[in-house]
């Protein structure tokens, strides 16, 4: 309770996100069911990783709520981090 499902996506080369938004919502209200409430989607340059590839989910999670997250020292780019802060914040 009190978290909203997001989606981060991010495009391959030469993909296009017309629709793409529509299309997320459709398939997890198709797949999950309206109970899931997924309506957020944002198409985002990268995601913030470490060196061996996992996503920063904790750190995403941190700044989404306000909180000050200390830059973890795996980061692979910290200049993901930074470019994501307003939209995690938003």
């Amino acid at each position: 309770k009190g978290q909203v499902p997001r989606g981060f996506v991010v495009l391959k080369a030469g993909a296009s996100a017309d629709g793409l938004a529509d299309e997320l919502v459709a398939a997890v209200r198709d797949e999950i069911g309206a109970v899931a409430c997924f309506r957020l989607v944002d198409v985002v340059p990268a995601l913030p990783k470490t060196r061996s590839g996992k996503i920063l989910r904790k750190t995403m999670r941190g700044i989404a709520h306000g909180k000050d997250e200390p830059l973890p020292s795996t980061i692979e780019d910290p200049a993901v981090l930074d470019s994501l802060r307003p939209i995690l914040r938003s």
